[in-house]
């Protein structure tokens, strides 16, 4: 049995949580927001609450506290700025507790969406025509008013789509760029993905020996908003061509431990994309972890040096958020017609993003109320 530390939480975190509870392990929970479904969970061992910003220099000693106080064994993150926190100040942490991340460099070149793409056209992976603003001098560039408009601007470090705006043409990009610049940092310029393809998500886990541990893949069927947001339902796939690509992306990044990869499909050519890689456990790993594979148990078995395992999961399994799915469902004019059905709420693979089980009812009413407060303050979508 090891205790593990969770940094912060969400649905995510939730299943994580539980997955390690059911596989014997004592978890300690590390948070600085309430309002989160992970934190309201029976399967925590421990809560440790801070008030500090996860950049802050009182939020890491906190942390370098609570891993010594309580013998932390191994920490898994849940959130991108923890990733970045532990890539930062590895080889500090690493003295008293053990995980698995990149250094600091190869971290920022595949969490850094801009080079991400630079490294893609170099090695040949398929993914987005991609132009980097911060080399570029807008009002003398042929290559941005040649670039096929519509375009994204999108910030070469943001998460959930924050600073991303759509531009019609060369003349719109030159009117909203530089405050978009002031407000978010360096910028990219990316082909606009026509609506209408597959999205999906490949999940991948490396040793130190840069062996691939475990891999899954789910295909997103719903999100909210509709235009292009958050998972409402998903189903796990297998698909060896994807797993296998995203893992030499991860080769030549050097990268060691977690990553998500996000892929969206373009409709006129029917090619699945590289989008962008997520550092930390996505909220929809549940689908995996219904499907057989404990993810958990993966992070526990490459972080502490037990042997290595076969991990399989089964294909299928459908993953809800309810809360989303709902909101999807008022919004979307294929309500009638999607698949897998809008109206089948049970069955032995179904599943829900923001419940953890029958006997853990709290993180859902909860963290479901915590939602309807920040749809009607206008802090969601």
């Amino acid at each position: 049995m090891a205790t593990v530390l969770v940094i912060e939480s969400g649905t995510q975190g939730l299943s994580i949580i539980r997955a390690l509870n059911k596989a014997g392990h004592k978890v300690v929970l590390f948070y600085s927001e309430k309002s989160n479904y992970g934190g309201l969970s029976r399967y925590i061992y421990k809560k440790c609450f801070v008030h500090n910003e996860p950049k802050s220099e009182e939020y890491y000693k906190n942390l370098c506290s609570t891993i010594r106080d309580e013998h932390i064994d191994m920490i898994i993150p849940m959130g991108d700025k923890i990733a970045e926190l532990l890539c930062l100040q590895k080889d500090k942490l690493l003295n008293f507790t053990k995980f698995d991340a990149p250094d600091y460099d190869d971290f920022l070149r595949g969490y850094d969406k801009n080079k991400l793409m630079s490294l893609c056209k170099r090695n040949g992976f398929p993914h987005p025509e991609t132009l980097d603003m911060s080399i570029i001098k807008i009002e003398e560039s042929q290559q941005l008013k040649n670039f096929p408009y519509p375009a994204m601007l999108k910030p070469n470090l943001t998460t959930g789509g924050r600073g991303m705006v759509k531009v019609d043409n060369y003349e719109q990009l030159k009117k909203v760029y530089p405050s978009l610049q002031e407000q978010y940092g360096d910028y990219h310029l990316q082909q606009f993905i026509n609506p209408g393809g597959r999205q999906v998500k490949v999940q991948l886990y490396i040793n130190s020996e840069k062996e691939l541990v475990a891999s899954s893949v789910i295909e997103k069927k719903r999100w909210y908003p509709v235009q292009g947001g958050s998972n409402c339902c998903a189903v796990t796939i297998k698909d060896n061509f994807l797993v296998d690509m995203c893992y030499h992306v991860l080769l030549d990044l050097n990268w060691l431990g977690f990553a998500d990869f996000d892929l969206i499909e373009d409709p006129d050519t029917n090619q699945l994309l590289i989008m962008e890689i997520n550092p930390r456990v996505p909220a929809c790993i549940k689908s995996p972890i219904a499907a057989g594979l404990n993810w958990g148990q993966v992070f526990v078995d490459s972080c502490l040096g037990k042997s290595k395992q076969e991990y399989s999961y089964k294909e299928g399994v459908v993953l809800r958020h309810l809360g989303f799915d709902v909101l999807w469902f008022m919004k979307s004019p294929n309500r009638w017609r999607s698949k897998p059905s809008w109206f089948k709420f049970f069955g032995k693979n179904v599943y829900y993003q923001d419940m953890s089980d029958w006997t853990d009812p709290q993180p859902f009413f909860g963290g479901t109320w915590n939602n309807i407060k920040k749809l009607f303050t206008g802090h969601a979508k």
